[in-house]
């Protein structure tokens, strides 16, 4: 039933939903690789398009910015629509000297030093895992279609990181063990939400910033297209095994 944030149907979403951060990236991938595709929510400008992909039904929609805004959305999709799996794609800053721009990582554990957990489920958790067997469809698929992917630790982080007045002080509070190769704001909040209701999640994110090289090539805006690209269709074409 639709709520507060959402106002599509249970029958309208899909029972694997493929989540950008960006409400526009939602509308570009139903419009550029669903069939028949429908706006189903419009709510807030969290865009959401139910589409066919390859023959199957599939559910395109926005997360919005941040683990507050990813917790909210997704948990409804499980709790509400009955979604299953939810794959989010994204973009991250890369911190490993091996990684390049547009490389692909896939998410296998996302850190975050906030309390996220703690507020949701009074548990002092800041380290989750996502769904092996979904990741090791995504890999699967990913070696099918030669798809260079970079499997790792990601950091889940409450601010922008090329904001941080020092991030070398994150990285000295780092637990010992965690070593992090790329950084974003939303896996975490999905890794943990999936975890409590039962279901299932992935992170796929795009380097579009490499944060060890302060001048490293910016890429164009057509670099940018293609290299997204790459990681939807990889999410798109492991959804069809899910």
């Amino acid at each position: 039933m639709p709520t507060p944030h959402n106002e599509a149907n249970e029958a309208d979403i899909a029972k694997i939903v493929i989540m950008p951060g960006d409400p526009l990236r939602a509308k570009y991938i139903a419009e550029n690789f669903l069939d028949n595709y429908k706006l189903v929510n419009s709510v807030r400008c969290a865009y959401a398009y139910t589409g066919i992909y390859k023959g199957k039904k599939v559910t395109v929609m926005a997360s919005g910015m941040g683990m507050p805004s990813m917790g909210i959305y997704c948990y409804e999709l499980y709790k509400n629509y009955n979604v299953d799996t939810i794959i989010r794609i994204g973009s991250c800053g890369g911190y490993k000297t091996n990684l390049k721009l547009f490389d692909v990582i896939l998410s296998e554990q996302a850190y975050s030093e906030g309390n996220f957990a703690l507020t949701l489920n009074n548990d002092n958790c800041h380290l989750v895992e996502s769904s092996a067997g979904v990741n090791n469809i995504i890999e699967q698929t990913a070696n099918n279609l030669n798809i260079h992917l970079v499997k790792g630790t990601t950091a889940c982080t409450d601010c922008f990181d090329l904001y941080m007045t020092d991030p070398s002080k994150f990285f000295e509070r780092l637990p010992k063990g965690i070593d992090i190769c790329a950084s974003e704001m939303e896996a975490f909040a999905l890794f943990y939400v999936a975890k409590t209701l039962g279901k299932k999640a992935a992170c796929l994110m795009s380097v579009v910033d490499l944060n060890f090289d302060k001048n490293a090539p910016k890429a164009t805006a057509e670099e940018r297209e293609k290299g997204l690209n790459t990681m939807i269709t990889l999410a798109l074409e492991s959804s069809l095994n899910l």
